[in-house]
């Protein structure tokens, strides 16, 4: 078995079942993914939509691809055709560009909030506030090519687990207040993705039920 192959195991087998693992690829060559998609990885997530666009020609056609990074609306028209979820909407902006482009792909593109509770200033997204007017404002409601299906946050970047579980316990809280409030009868509506590598056991702990692990399993890049 493949070093790669034994990262994966022990990974998956740390998760509750009902937790689904994003393998970030990002910056790891298609052998590499190859490798964990041979040991049964499907989701792979990348943070460069021209890297995203070149391996996704050249790996298997059922991987479903998450983009996971900081994403510019200039690139959406690149993945717009073949992305399964989009992890970190951080602006109304991006949502339009998305509708525009997902309806050109004649597609529905499923994405993520991408919300701003860490302590760091550097870090992209709403905060609780904005995101509670971004979608009592509606447009989204006249996007019939995007699906809001949950919410996504990196937590700070600290050893203080206890800040970190803050991060997480926020997040959480704003994705119950918002199920209710405008997808109560919308299943779809279900993702809470947080959780990395280092704080992934944290994140589960408080409720994700989607993690992004790369370095413990395909280990340091560069």
């Amino acid at each position: 078995m493949s070093e790669i192959a034994l990262n994966l195991q022990e990974v998956l087998s740390s998760l509750p079942p009902h937790v689904r693992l994003v393998a970030v690829s990002k910056f790891h060559p298609a052998e590499r993914l190859q490798e964990a998609y041979d040991a049964g990885q499907r989701i792979f997530g990348e943070s460069r939509a021209q890297e995203l666009c070149a391996k996704q020609e050249v790996l298997p056609t059922d991987i479903e691809w998450h983009f996971i990074g900081h994403l510019q609306p200039n690139k959406v028209k690149y993945i717009a055709p073949f992305v399964s979820l989009i992890h970190a909407v951080d602006s109304a902006k991006l949502l339009r560009e998305i509708e525009k482009q997902a309806a050109k792909a004649n597609r529905c593109i499923d994405c993520l909030l991408q919300l701003h509770v860490a302590a760091e200033e550097t870090k992209f997204g709403f905060t609780p506030d904005e995101c509670r007017a971004l979608l009592a404002e509606g447009e989204w409601k006249k996007m019939p090519h995007v699906r809001i299906c949950g919410l996504m946050c990196m937590a700070t970047n600290t050893d203080d687990e206890e800040r970190i579980r803050q991060d997480f316990r926020a997040a959480a809280r704003l994705f119950e207040e918002i199920k209710e409030a405008y997808f109560a009868d919308e299943p779809s509506f279900s993702i809470r993705s947080w959780g990395m590598s280092d704080d992934y056991p944290l994140a589960t702990h408080e409720g994700s039920n989607m993690v992004r692990i790369g370095s413990r399993l395909f280990g340091i890049r560069g």
